[in-house]
């Protein structure tokens, strides 16, 4: 697995002017991995036990030229060659990076996402853009993985102050419009297409699935090439038919609620894998819909997906989830494809969570404009880096080379953030050789770094 992890970090030197930055790019990004505590640059620099200039890992970011956006060409070649059928599924979020320091560019107040319904609770951060490769295991029975191919810095417009001029509030105005989440993300699925065909993904249809606050008329009212888009809906949408005659849209509207109760449209079955297991779903859909305040006279699809039923316990009450409404702008693929799509955009979540738990996204103590967008990049760059090489060398389900798990601990289906970190400290540890740079890891200078 290590091997993998070194050969697809090498193709960083086509991203770097120099080999020495991109060799001190890989040195910082496994060291920063192996960290035990915080995952900061100085203890990524500490953990080495390197003597000279550590300034020059804080440089890599602030001063030196590349495009973050290409550390993440290995992960989407080996995403293209991985997929199986004619679409690349791609997962797209934000997430919020919580941040402390009052002097460090791009960081704003925003809405806390984890705060309750009832209270809305703010939160000091940076907000990203997330798009994720949703890879399909070889097993049909562990679950696919979202590896980050973008993580992007999209800060909103400072508002202006109250004593802002005419000209100001005009100048806001025009850019909150031009400049939001919305317009940055219809310009990176225009751009990502583009990456995907220059890497031999030209056959590739990508499709993009996201929350309910894209499915706006920002982004679906855009033309995209040999892409489609299936996004999640509210249940008081205004959908209609197209009218007759000279008329686009027809008089008669419905929602997705009222195709939920209605009796004439008949609920099918098919199975998703979902939660570890094939679990049937039930849905209903229509084509040829038309969203006439959100995609205009583009032709939809509507799927009503029916509340799943649970227990908490085995004895306990039968309770139901919220029912899911999604609307897409493919009409032809089989509804079963579309739904195993929507159901595996879950492991974006996923991802955002060992992120920030287990990889230190955000912990990394930088403040200039260039550091602050660029570093959380290399550290979603390693993580893509880090479980698909570990599906390429181990295969789908977790093996015997992590090591044996803990009496307490359930059996695991599939390698965990942990198991991999672990592995790499293990083999830095015991085998330095393999490093074409000198990383000079030590089960010493980790539990030393750890009490700095």
């Amino acid at each position: 697995m290590i091997e993998l992890i070194i050969a697809m970090m090498m193709s960083w030197e086509k991203v770097f002017l120099q080999k020495r930055m991109a060799k001190r790019a890989m040195r910082q990004a496994l060291s920063q991995v192996s960290v035990i505590g915080r995952k900061t640059i100085a203890r990524s620099y500490l953990v080495r036990e390197e003597s000279g200039d550590w300034s020059s890992d804080y440089k890599l970011h602030s001063r030196s030229e590349w495009k973050e956006e290409e550390l993440f060409f290995p992960v989407i070649k080996q995403a293209i060659e991985m997929s199986k059928g004619k679409f690349l599924v791609l997962a797209l979020d934000d997430t919020r990076v919580k941040k402390s320091g009052k002097k460090i560019e791009a960081c704003q107040w925003g809405r806390d996402p984890m705060s309750p319904p009832f209270h809305v609770n703010l939160e000091y951060g940076i907000r990203f853009l997330h798009i994720a490769a949703i890879v399909q295991q070889s097993d049909k029975e562990i679950s696919s993985r979202a590896l980050p191919i973008l993580f992007k810095e999209v800060t909103p417009i400072k508002k202006v102050g109250k004593n802002a001029t005419p000209e100001q509030v005009k100048k806001y105005k025009a850019d909150i419009k031009l400049y939001n989440l919305c317009q940055t993300t219809t310009e990176e699925i225009k751009q990502m297409r583009k990456r995907v065909d220059s890497l031999a993904g030209k056959e590739k249809i990508l499709s993009i699935v996201m929350d309910g606050s894209y499915a706006n008329k920002t982004i679906f009212k855009q033309e995209y090439e040999r892409t489609v888009l299936i996004a999640r809906t509210r249940k008081d949408s205004k959908l209609c038919y197209r009218g007759e005659g000279r008329k686009i849209y027809s008089e008669q509207k419905f929602t997705p609620l009222d195709i939920q109760a209605e009796q004439k449209v008949d609920w099918k079955e098919e199975k998703v894998f979902y939660g570890a297991k094939f679990r049937k779903v039930e849905y209903k859909e229509l084509s040829e819909v038309l969203w006439q305040r959100g995609a205009g006279n583009k032709s939809l699809r509507l799927i009503v997906i029916r509340p799943m039923a649970y227990r908490r316990t085995k004895k306990g009450k039968l309770l139901y989830r919220q029912a899911a409404y999604l609307l897409t702008t493919d009409l032809n693929t089989a509804a079963v494809e579309i739904l195993q799509m929507y159901f595996d955009r879950w492991e974006i979540e996923v991802a955002h969570r060992e992120l920030k738990q287990y990889f230190g996204l955000g912990q990394a103590q930088v403040r200039v404009g260039k550091s602050v967008a660029r570093q959380p990049s290399l550290t979603a760059s390693t993580y893509s880096i880090m479980h698909l090489s570990s599906i390429l060398a181990f295969g789908s389900r977790r093996t015997d080379d992590f090591g044996a798990l803990p009496a307490y601990q359930r059996d695991k289906d599939r390698v965990s953030a942990m198991d991999l970190i672990r592995f790499l400290r293990l083999e830095a540890c015991n085998k330095p050789e393999i490093f074409p740079f000198s990383l000079n890891i030590s089960a010493h200078s980790l539990f030393a770094s750890a009490s700095c």
